[in-house]
């Protein structure tokens, strides 16, 4: 179940590089930073799962999913205040403070997009 992969590794570096960028750079791109940045957010989230885990890949893109939705649902709750964060801190902006139904499109985009990478790698094969 536990397998190291350095390509997977590489590009959840790359991937979070890039969220770095919009979160940093593009603040003024909003839908940069609230559609894109949301897409992108699973597919950090799989390739850091896929660079130590050996795991069926639609079942790692619904754990991936479902932990995305978790997340969005402790913004509901305004779970980052209550754990005692403020704004500006890490975890606020990683929990984030705001529940959006768009989000969670956001995200299925991106596992689809994953999904359809991998479908597309497997043919190619």
């Amino acid at each position: 179940m536990f397998a190291f992969n350095g390509r997977y590794l590489l590009l959840a570096v790359l991937v979070f590089a890039v969220e770095l960028i919009i979160a940093m750079g593009l603040p003024h791109v909003a839908w940069v930073r609230a559609y894109l940045g949301d897409v992108l957010v699973v597919v950090l989230l799989y390739a850091a799962a896929r660079s130590v885990l050996c795991i069926n890949d639609r079942v790692l893109l619904w754990a991936v999913f479902l932990f995305a939705c978790l997340v969005e649902l402790a913004q509901y709750f305004g779970m980052a205040e209550r754990l005692g964060f403020v704004r500006g801190d890490v975890m606020y902006t990683v929990i984030g403070n705001t529940f959006s139904w768009g989000d969670i499109a956001c995200y299925a985009v991106g596992c689809v997009l994953v999904a359809g990478v991998k479908a597309a790698h497997r043919r190619l094969r």
